[in-house]
């Protein structure tokens, strides 16, 4: 017998081989059980919210105790959910899902949101990490770009919605998120994502939404913090609005 074999049909070298095959299989079974955690237990098509999906590879609910003390138990299996304002157009099940009532705030296509927590992002230290200029020092707009404050804000249809205010600045990015729009004739303050804006040298326009309809854009609780769900009913407004603010824009280009 050679030095290093264990029989003369197996050596070390075919045992580490299988250990690194067994090895493989159980990470990737691992990852597919740890990548299942969110977005279940999924819910049967024929009769939601009634009919929960359990069973294998969903994984036994696990508690994450986070850096502000309290818990999260994922899979969560009884975590709110926002309505869902859609109506079956057929009645197979294959057919699509059509939203009814209020199409910018359904919730549904391009307005869709998840449910995250209504408590603002912080940071290592405790702080909002997104907050208005106002309540901020060390932080203001390049003198090389264009400080929109004061700047009238547009719709799609350029008429006035308002003007800019503030500008809602990430302190960790170091980027600014929202301008603050206060709406024209009153005293109601609202959120524009950056990216759904453009700012020119004598105004800023709204990519999505016409200015009549800023009066709808959700608001904050609080005037100077934004929780993590209300920055993603925010941002689903804006976006449902690229296909909702307009019928036409439902339609085919053709």
């Amino acid at each position: 017998m050679q030095i290093g074999a264990i029989t003369g049909y197996i050596d070390l070298a075919q045992i580490i081989l299988y250990a690194f095959w067994l090895f493989f299989a159980g990470i990737l079974y691992y990852l597919v059980l740890e990548n299942h955690r969110e977005g279940y237990p999924m819910e049967s098509e024929e009769r939601p919210g009634s009919a929960p999906i359990t069973g294998w590879p969903i994984p036994a609910p696990k508690t994450f105790k986070l850096a502000s003390g309290k818990d999260v138990t994922v899979p969560e299996l009884n975590r709110p959910e926002p309505p869902v304002n859609t109506r079956r157009d057929g009645m197979s099940y294959g057919n699509p899902y059509i939203p009814t009532g209020d199409l910018m705030t359904s919730g549904v296509g391009a307005g869709a949101y998840t449910m995250r927590a209504d408590v603002p992002d912080m940071d290592l230290h405790g702080h909002p990490i997104i907050r208005p200029l106002r309540v901020l020092s060390g932080f203001d707009v390049s003198k090389n770009d264009t400080d929109p404050r004061g700047l009238p804000v547009l719709g799609t249809d350029n008429r006035v919605a308002g003007k800019v205010v503030d500008m809602w600045v990430d302190t960790c990015e170091m980027m600014f998120r929202f301008i603050e729009v206060e709406l024209a004739g009153s005293a109601k303050r609202v959120l524009l994502p950056v990216p759904f804006a453009r700012i020119k040298s004598d105004s800023v326009k709204a990519h999505s939404i016409y200015a009549a309809q800023f009066a709808q854009v959700p608001v904050t609780k609080n005037t100077d913090e934004v929780t993590l769900l209300e920055e993603e009913k925010i941002s689903a407004y804006y976006g449902g609005g690229t296909l909702y603010a307009d019928p036409t824009r439902a339609e085919p280009l053709l």
